[in-house]
């Protein structure tokens, strides 16, 4: 893979799509200063500047049909758990891809795919954002870092790469089943009664993970003992 690093960009996925016909696969424009990050559904992902990674991984030519596309998900969630664990700290997955430590997130992605003329998948460009060194979050109150959760600073750089090097050694299992059970195993609240808020039908309710669908919907079993599905923004985590 081969890094670009940006002084300042508004955001790095949008400059990713902007350049995405000269891009070629593996490319990575990571930045130190990302004015208008993006989240998932139009959220902002906010950053001090030169403290955190912001980047966007560029793939072409994916061997997944749309429907696959969850499986990007599942590579960008399990590759970041792992550079985590590399660096001495348990992080878990909350479906469908933030990154949370003891109940604070450390990290959040967005992806945005380009579809071929036969339906697969013809571009993805997989934005992350990762804290690393910032240690006040003015905006977001459940938010840690790394370096607050072992005390120590990272270079950015070295760390950009560590964690592509993860990435990339996980690339051969995106049609696998491995994939999908090596994120399941690390999802938030796994097998733990909770509580949680039916965005559907405005009900709470208690219930416990079970594990994703093949279309990547969250299955939690209720008290009732009836299985309840559901895609992204259908569900809210209650504390």
């Amino acid at each position: 893979m081969i890094i670009h690093w940006l002084s300042s960009i508004d955001s790095t996925n949008s400059e990713a799509l902007r350049q995405l016909p000269r891009l070629p696969s593996g490319s990575v424009l990571a930045a130190y200063d990302q004015t208008a990050g993006r989240g998932q559904r139009g959220n902002s992902w906010f950053t001090e500047p030169g403290k955190n990674l912001t980047f966007s991984i560029v793939l072409k030519n994916l061997p997944l049909k749309a429907s696959e596309g969850i499986r990007l998900n599942y590579l960008s969630s399990v590759a970041l758990v792992e550079f985590l664990d590399a660096k001495g700290v348990k992080a878990d997955i909350k479906w469908p891809n933030d990154i949370y430590v003891s109940g604070k997130k450390i990290s959040g992605m967005l992806i945005e795919n380009s579809l071929g003329p036969e339906g697969g998948i013809a571009a993805s460009v997989i934005g992350i954002g990762l804290n690393m060194n910032q240690k006040e979050f003015s905006r977001l109150a459940l938010a840690t870092s790394l370096a607050l959760c072992t005390g120590r600073e990272y270079a950015l750089e070295a760390s950009l790469e560590e964690f592509l090097a993860i990435f990339e050694g996980l690339l051969p299992q995106l049609s696998a089943g491995e994939l999908t059970a090596r994120y399941t195993s690390r999802l938030y609240r796994l097998g733990v009664s909770a509580r949680y808020h039916d965005l559907l039908t405005d009900e709470e309710f208690e219930g416990v993970i079970e594990g994703v669908e093949a279309d990547g919907r969250l299955r939690i079993r209720d008290l009732q003992g009836r299985a309840r599905l559901y895609r992204f923004k259908e569900v809210a985590y209650l504390l």
